[in-house]
């Protein structure tokens, strides 16, 4: 069973596997955002045959999502011949709950100068296996494999996977690493979630190199301000090393 079977060209019905962490009656929202990179690829697939790489994911989290039929919508914002800025917003009930705004990059040799001073994590072998539904429940969450290796609470490094694929058809290698992205907020909390509530508002990822492999590695610091504001900030990983960051900026509220 995948995170969402396909109803209709636009429409898709979450499965169990979706449900949220701060809330089991709504959707977590790391598979609607993958599934909205699944959109733009599919668009942009569409549209042109040179393979314009997705450079950057931006977010906006406009409110919850009940485990119920969305609906996507996909524009071209800014056309181009060798960049493109793409927009797809997830809608329930007429209500746009999640933006995306995506600029796609065209493909050129830069492989003489390929490098990047990143700092490698430990592979998941040498880490030790650990339950995120020990910490959050839902079906997502639990849908997830993790080995995670803390240094202390709000600083670690983790790789996670799934057998769960976004729909029953293909997808690209973004869209694919996008199901775990939104992960990264709970995987080394500062504090419980039973003591204080940290949803992020939104999420941006840059990618300087298409992901590769099943698994995706973070390397994860957890800040917290004076008046009700964080951020999460990852590395991301692959099997070949470093392959761009994460950020989430989350509302703090101790309950």
């Amino acid at each position: 069973m995948p995170y969402f079977d396909r109803v209709s060209a636009t429409t898709f019905r979450p499965t169990e596997h979706v449900s949220g962490g701060w809330n089991t009656a709504e959707q977590h929202i790391a598979p609607p955002m993958a599934l909205l990179a699944h959109a733009v690829e599919q668009d942009r697939d569409a549209r042109r045959d040179d393979g314009l790489r997705v450079a950057r994911l931006s977010y906006d989290i406009l409110g919850t999502l009940p485990m119920d039929t969305v609906e996507v919508d996909v524009r071209v914002v800014r056309p181009g011949r060798t960049i493109e800025l793409v927009e797809a917003v997830l809608s329930h009930g007429g209500r746009a709950g999640l933006i995306l705004r995506a600029w796609l990059l065209d493909r050129r040799d830069t492989s003489a100068i390929a490098g990047s001073e990143l700092d490698p994590i430990p592979s998941a072998e040498r880490m030790p296996a650990y339950d995120p539904s020990a910490v959050w429940p839902g079906g997502y969450i639990a849908s997830v494999r993790a080995r995670r290796e803390e240094n202390r609470p709000g600083r670690a490094a983790y790789w996670v996977e799934t057998d769960v694929d976004l729909l029953d058809e293909p997808s690209g290698s973004v869209a694919r690493a996008a199901r775990f992205f939104d992960i990264a907020n709970g995987m080394t909390p500062r504090f419980s979630p039973e003591d204080v509530a940290y949803p992020n508002l939104d999420l941006t990822a840059h990618l300087f190199r298409d992901p590769v492999g099943g698994a995706v590695g973070f390397d994860t610091r957890v800040s917290t301000g004076p008046d009700g504001a964080g951020l999460t900030h990852s590395v991301i990983h692959d099997i070949d090393g470093p392959c761009g960051t994460v950020d989430q900026i989350q509302t703090v509220r101790p309950r």
